[in-house]
């Protein structure tokens, strides 16, 4: 970076502290980009101004919400309506929650599809799954804060399958409830471990754009840089402009549902206040959970696979093996890179799998919907039929097309796949 160009000021930070320098090393000219990455890749930007957004927001309203089962609920109604522009406030923080997970669904999707879990970003990609976890956690005890209906309900059932974890399982759910049923206490820990998460997930983000860093993002051809400067470009201003378009478009998805939609992925119920002694007609989590709440419920005591897995139930019950899936269906994840043997990374030259995928895809959208259904009648029988296919997918079709598949011809170079899509 010529320092010679540099405001005096500029020049005095940075002769102390490089942190323009590091800038450019990480987001400027000086950092190579495959020129062939598309509006796929800009998912990991925009879930950086998620971010930002929910931690602001969240610290806003945490000023104003106050975390007491007498006063928790009624807090953020005065939020609504008496603290200036908290209506507005809320209604970001309440969307922007769904608006993370779409992004960080399409992002792994993406990654799922072009091979960016395999070598030499296996760590990238493992640190990714860390942080929807912490997503989901983070997510999770969210929902409960409001102390309605949905939110108290919705806290005793989930927090009650550790229950079915032998030995521990009940003494981790009154560790999680502070007590012997959800209460103040619950409330108290969950406030503060969800005002706490966010920093964690601030961490592995940093953690997750160093291991980026390192080896650089994957591209469309799934093929490795071969020439710096034909196969390259700076990031900025050709990806920083295009991650700035991608942030705008998605800005105005966003604001359509903060401003004309705000209570589109809510739940009616939340607007009660919170009642132990009344349940719900439907319990179900917020529709990110959804999946993984079909995946759970599809583990009956006539389930064919719990049959076969439990030996008939002699190894463990129905619920527990619903936790154990449950869990699995995202674990799973973490050994994508040696589930898939393939040599060649992306989709685009792996005909079957791109088929595999499009299914599987198709199968966890079928999960949402199964999951937010009332687990009764077709409901429970296409629930374990998807649950099923779900860790077919990944346990047994991923690692054997991925073995016996023969790959299409890849091209020569990430330059000469830009100039053919450029004829």
């Amino acid at each position: 970076m010529d320092t010679n160009n540099m405001h005096p000021v500029m020049k005095w930070v940075e002769y102390r502290l490089p942190v323009f320098s590091f800038l450019d090393h990480s987001l400027g000219t000086q950092y190579p980009t495959p020129k062939n990455l598309n509006y796929w890749w800009n998912f990991g930007s925009l879930l950086g101004l998620v971010l930002v957004i929910m931690i602001a927001s969240g610290i806003s309203l945490a000023m104003h919400y106050t975390a007491h089962i007498d006063f928790a609920f009624n807090s953020v109604e005065r939020i609504m309506r008496d603290v200036n522009y908290g209506w507005l406030i809320r209604y970001i923080h309440m969307n922007g929650g769904s608006m993370f997970f779409i992004a960080v669904y399409i992002h792994i999707f993406r990654g799922l599809y072009f091979g960016s879990y395999q070598a030499p970003r296996e760590i990238l990609w493992m640190i990714g799954i860390f942080i929807l976890l912490a997503m989901m956690a983070t997510a999770f005890m969210g929902y409960v804060l409001p102390w309605g209906q949905m939110s108290f309900w919705g806290a005793t059932v989930i927090t009650n399958l550790f229950s079915a974890i032998p030995v521990v399982g009940d003494s981790i759910v009154t560790l999680l409830w502070g007590g012997f049923s959800v209460d103040n206490p619950t409330l108290n820990r969950f406030f503060a471990l969800h005002y706490l998460f966010p920093f964690v997930i601030v961490g592995l983000v940093v953690l997750h754009i160093w291991a980026l860093h390192i080896h650089g993002s994957n591209n469309p051809t799934g093929i490795d840089v071969k020439n710096k400067e034909q196969d390259t470009v700076g990031f900025h201003p050709y990806f920083s402009v295009k991650d700035l378009f991608g942030m705008g478009v998605f800005l105005m998805f966003f604001m359509f549902f903060v401003f004309f939609a705000p209570n589109f992925f809510g739940e009616v119920d939340n607007y009660i206040p919170a009642d132990p002694m009344v349940t719900p007609t439907h319990i179900v989590p917020e529709w990110y959970f959804l999946p993984y709440y079909a995946i759970l419920r599809a583990f009956t005591g006539d389930f064919l696979v719990y049959q076969v897995v439990s030996l008939g139930g002699l190894l463990m019950d129905a619920k527990l093996a619903g936790v154990l899936a449950m869990f699995a269906s995202i674990l799973l994840l973490l050994f994508m890179p040696w589930l898939d043997g393939a040599k060649v990374r992306s989709c685009r030259f792996r005909p079957i799998m791109a088929m595999a995928f499009w299914v599987f895809f198709l199968d966890c959208l079928v999960l949402g919907y199964i999951g937010g259904k009332p687990a009764e009648g077709i409901y429970v029988t296409i629930g374990q039929f998807t649950t099923f296919y779900y860790f077919f997918h990944l346990l047994v079709l991923v690692p054997l097309i991925s073995r016996l598949e023969r790959p299409k011809p890849l091209p020569e170079s990430i330059n000469a796949s830009v100039l053919k899509a450029a004829e």
